[in-house]
């Protein structure tokens, strides 16, 4: 059935919400009437069916035609609402997803917009480009192109110092986020949210797609007192939010107060993967080489916290986990028993590449490939088995990094479930309640 035509269906404006849960539709001008989020929704542009699976990445050329379903925000920004920085001193919090439909970085878009003036940007983990390994810390540098200085958020310095923020009327944020509680670019957002509330300074989030969809909710909630970098709220393992429904939810819910405005992405629905969107997937972090990827993370990231390998630094990452002493063929069966919903396990062997996780660079390994066959599988459960089938597989092998397994996990309840024995459904149990509740506390601040 077709979608319904509407005419102003890519004219959709920003949202405004000014240190609380008030939520205002700042409409582009020329525009005089108001329209309801569900019927933004509803007329967005008919799109191609997605494939088994959710679909399959864009490769090849950063370019993509301009008949791309999805407008990103910077696009949307400068096109439809320009009011929201025309004239202003502004400071960008971007990397290399920061990107209009052509590949266009959002960094030479403003730097060259005779109506803004950029005078800062800001770096977040693995850098302005995109190239730096996670973990590894990210230097102030200056940006070539551009020539505006590049101050670093991932480092000693976490947070937008006031002098950096000196002299800026506002400041943009506009990265790919993935979808996961764990990813860091949610955080780095949270923390410069709190910064230009005290500097008394604007902040503006330019929205991309949740790549992994936006109507499934998965996962345990993080508990309050897990909150780390690498998750500073109680949201789910995979929360099914944007980067711009998240910076209202932040401030609704969790506290942050700042003038914040958010420039939707055009044409995006709940039920679109990244594959739906006609935009090209541009890794956004070194090991997210695909959607595939994207999906399997908010389970195999917990792997992280184990002695195997996700096969960082390959073309599979985190769609596969192993090590020297597993026999692939036994955990395969042993995971597909368990007959989880979209999704298959097969035996694999791989090698990981340097720097990777460091874990048995160069050397082979033998484990499982996850192989996504719905985009709505259960990442997160499938995890948990994944670690309860790896552990007993493992013997003494085994053990856990319990600081990182408990600030992944959001709770150490998890670690010591599976160390007491405990089965999968113990293990969850507690999951959809949390989900539930969840859903409920962000549904006023979708936008989509």
């Amino acid at each position: 059935m077709s979608r319904p035509t509407c005419a102003f269906a890519r004219r959709r404006s920003p949202v405004r919400t000014s240190g609380s849960s008030n939520i205002g539709w700042y409409l582009p001008r020329p525009l005089l009437f108001s329209v309801g989020i569900a019927a933004l929704a509803a007329c967005a542009p008919e799109r191609p069916e997605a494939a088994a699976g959710g679909g399959t990445p864009a490769t090849g050329s950063p370019e993509v035609a301009l008949s791309a379903v999805v407008r990103p925000g910077i696009e949307v920004l400068l096109t439809d609402s320009l009011h929201l920085v025309e004239g202003l001193s502004v400071g960008l919090i971007t990397n290399h997803t920061g990107v209009d439909r052509e590949g266009r970085s959002d960094i030479d878009l403003l730097a060259e917009h005779s109506a803004v003036e950029l005078v800062a940007l800001f770096a977040p983990e693995h850098s302005i480009r995109g190239d730096v390994e996670a973990g590894v810390t990210v230097v102030t540098e200056l940006d070539g192109p551009s020539g505006v200085s590049v101050h670093s958020l991932y480092g000693d310095v976490r947070q937008p110092t006031d002098d950096m923020l000196d002299g800026l009327d506002a400041l943009l944020f506009d990265m790919q986020d993935v979808g996961a509680r764990y990813y860091t670019y949610v955080s780095t957002m949270a923390l410069a949210m709190e910064a230009a509330g005290r500097a008394g300074i604007r902040f503006i989030v330019l929205d991309r797609p949740n790549p992994i969809r936006g109507d499934v909710v998965q996962g345990n909630v993080l508990d309050p007192d897990f909150s780390t970098f690498v998750g500073l709220y109680p949201v789910p393992m995979r929360h099914g939010m944007t980067v711009a429904e998240m910076a209202r939810l932040f401030v609704g819910e969790f506290g942050i107060d700042v003038d914040l405005s958010v420039v939707p992405a055009d044409g995006w629905t709940r039920d679109m993967t990244y594959a739906d969107t006609g935009l090209p997937w541009r890794p956004p972090s070194p090991n997210m080489p695909s959607l595939e990827s994207a999906l399997a993370y908010p389970g195999t990231c917990l792997f992280e916290a184990t002695p195997l390998s996700v096969g960082r630094g390959t073309e599979q990452a985190f769609q596969w986990v192993g090590a020297p002493w597993l026999d692939g063929v036994a955990l395969a069966a042993a995971l597909n028993a368990y007959g989880f919903d979209g999704v298959r396990f097969e035996p694999a062997t791989f090698t990981p590449v340097a720097p990777g996780d460091g874990k048995f660079d160069g050397e082979l390994v033998h484990g499982v490939r996850l192989v996504p066959t719905s985009s709505t599988f259960d990442a997160p459960t499938v995890g948990v088995a994944m670690l309860v089938e790896a552990r007993r597989a493992s013997g003494a092998e085994w053990s856990w990094l319990v600081s990182h397994m408990d600030r992944l996990a959001g709770t150490d309840a998890l670690r010591r479930g599976i160390d007491a024995g405990l089965g999968i459904d113990s293990l969850v149990s507690a999951w959809s309640s949390q989900v539930d509740a969840f859903r409920a506390l962000r549904t006023p601040y979708l936008i989509y």
